[in-house]
């Protein structure tokens, strides 16, 4: 779509706030966070995850906003980006942020670090952990795919890895977080929620394959091997627990299954086509096989936010994130929610998952949280309660 050319004029006030973040980023302490330390919390028993899709990120109050009212046009820029996060993080307080791809819009960025310093800066100035994956313009800039990553995984705060240690994979940003149960309970050693992230690439690298890219084998053959020794981990080791721990899925581009659903059995919108790969590669039948995942969360197609459940997985878009990429105009630039609860005995002991929920917020004047559900409910397949946005 074409862009609207506006450049814009930001109070000192802004601007200062903008330059404070983007400072926190770059003076972070190199160290690339360490095992992670995810927890439950003690209070209430919950774990959330905010997810932020295709924050499109370039130059901040140069980079001008795309699809918005021409009421909003004027001042409009990659810092309204900037305060939406910063917003939206105040008022879900997560205990981990996810990144999922094109976090940063290369072609249009001068610097591919400091453009990324500068989306991510808002985290790390409120001292969250947080993780990301790429997308595929991340990489558009002046760094190569791999060095995007080097970058992301130097940050202060961050739990992201370049890949798993001693194994040929493909790709880059493909690793597992564990989530440990509440300090003090009989869980505490154990990750009662896993978490995968994978790399599905940018565009296909086989001359007679067109479009997008896909999850390949090897990342296949490694979640496949996580996710049985998780699994094993969890059912044996004591306290052996009676079945595995749930886990999340986190990547960019949707599998050609989220094609699967029509209005009458998903929760949210769907504005635009599925731009999944043009070749299936099968990594949904591997997750079904795997049988501990209970929901996948992707961006990519920036006006589609709904849920669907098909064979037992939730998949879920998260909806656009960011001002410098293509969006609606006068439909709200959006964030996804993900809240676990652990079951509670009697007695008032924390034990595993109970279930698994979402929601979305909006950058509208109120915050407005829109189709809140559940994915996931121990000893059911959940239930959905459906909530149109009307914006």
């Amino acid at each position: 779509m074409a862009r609207l050319g506006i450049r814009c004029f930001l109070p000192p006030l802004i601007l200062l706030l903008h330059l404070f973040l983007a400072a926190a980023a770059v003076n972070g302490d190199g160290s690339g966070g360490g095992g992670g330390g995810l927890r439950f919390r003690r209070e209430g028993g919950t774990f959330k995850v905010l997810q932020v899709a295709d924050m499109h990120y370039a130059d901040g109050r140069s980079t001008p906003c795309e699809d918005v009212l021409p009421a909003q046009q004027r001042g409009c820029s990659d810092l309204n980006t900037t305060a939406f996060l910063y917003r939206v993080l105040r008022a879900e307080n997560p205990d981990l942020v996810v990144f999922t791809g094109d976090n940063i819009f290369g072609a249009d960025s001068t610097d591919t670090a400091g453009s990324m310093d500068a989306a991510i800066a808002p985290a790390i100035a409120m001292k969250l952990p947080w993780a990301a994956i790429l997308g595929n313009h991340d990489q558009e800039g002046t760094l190569s795919r791999e060095g995007v990553m080097r970058h992301l995984v130097g940050l202060k705060n961050t739990l992201s890895r370049l890949n798993p240690e001693g194994v040929e994979i493909d790709g880059y940003g493909n690793y597992n977080l564990e989530v440990g149960g509440v300090e003090g309970t009989l869980l505490a050693n154990k990750s009662v929620l896993n978490l995968y992230f994978l790399d599905s690439g940018d565009y296909s690298t086989v001359w007679w394959i067109p479009g997008y890219g896909w999850i390949k084998a090897s990342q296949q053959a490694w979640f496949r091997q996580t996710s049985a020794n998780l699994q094993k981990k969890y059912t044996s080791e004591q306290p052996a627990q009676k079945e595995p721990a749930p886990s999340l899925a986190y990547f960019h581009i949707p599998l050609p299954e989220f094609s699967s659903f029509t209005a009458s059995n998903f929760t949210g919108v769907k504005q635009e086509g599925i731009s999944s790969p043009s070749i299936n590669s099968g990594f949904f039948t591997t997750m079904v096989e795997a049988g501990d995942v209970k929901a996948a969360f992707i961006g990519h197609d920036h006006v589609n936010d709904f849920c669907g459940k098909l064979t037992g997985i939730q998949l879920c878009y998260a909806g656009g994130f960011g001002y410098h990429a293509y969006g609606k105009a006068g439909w709200s630039r959006r964030a996804r929610v993900v809240s676990v609860q652990l079951e509670k005995t009697e007695s008032g002991e924390w034990q595993g998952v109970k279930s698994i929920k979402t929601w979305k917020r909006l950058d509208d004047q109120n915050l407005t949280t829109i189709d809140s559900e559940v994915l996931w409910n121990r000893g059911s397949n959940g239930r959905r309660r459906k909530s149109h946005d009307g914006s």
